[in-house]
């Protein structure tokens, strides 16, 4: 896995808040393809639909794009979790604030991660949810940061997208204080508006 290297900025809301570009938006669209044609050949011989859980609402574009992009059937569950607030780094503190609305024992799992940042959150996630008893339970994370990570992750990595630098990106779903998360590409916030 290699580090995109950085690009301009195309035109946007935000002015020129966002400072470069690190994954442009058919780069993800091709990467999501094959995350999922990945998953798709493993999971294609079960008898069960398998159950995509993402985490609002940073990865509620991925998971739409990722669940699209498969070629077999799948349901999706939402949690929503906080351990940021307004920061830029987890405070590793997690508070479920939406559960799923179903039971997940005895099926097929697979969280579908915006982002890799600490893992602490993730790794709390994974935790929660092997307790639930799922038959499996793998991780598709779009986005990692290996320098930031804190935490070994106990869990199937099943695909990931992309590497980033150890920098606060925003774009697709990902965001600041709420605002970014539209933006098509995944950037490198300027530091002056979040300091």
């Amino acid at each position: 896995m290699t580090t995109p290297p950085a690009r301009p900025v195309p035109a946007n809301a935000y002015g020129d808040d966002v400072e470069r570009v690190l994954v442009t938006e058919d780069e993800l669209h091709t990467r999501i393809q094959q995350m999922a044609d990945k998953v798709s050949a493993k999971f294609g011989d079960e008898d069960d639909d398998i159950i995509l859980i993402g985490v609002l609402k940073g990865a509620v574009f991925f998971i739409t794009d990722f669940a699209r992009a498969l070629t077999i059937p799948s349901q999706m569950e939402f949690m929503a979790v906080s351990s940021y607030g307004n920061q830029t780094s987890s405070s590793g503190v997690v508070r479920i604030l939406k559960d799923l609305d179903r039971d997940i024992t005895g099926r097929n799992v697979i969280i579908v991660e915006d982002i890799i940042d600490s893992g602490l959150t993730l790794s709390w996630l994974i935790k929660n949810l092997k307790n639930r008893g799922p038959k499996s339970l793998g991780v598709v994370a779009l986005l990692r940061k290996p320098d930031a990570v804190k935490t070994k992750l106990d869990l199937e990595l099943q695909d990931l997208g992309f590497d980033l630098p150890n920098e606060f990106v925003v774009g697709y779903g990902l965001d600041f204080a709420e605002r970014y998360r539209d933006l098509p590409f995944v950037g490198v916030l300027r530091p002056s508006v979040y300091r």
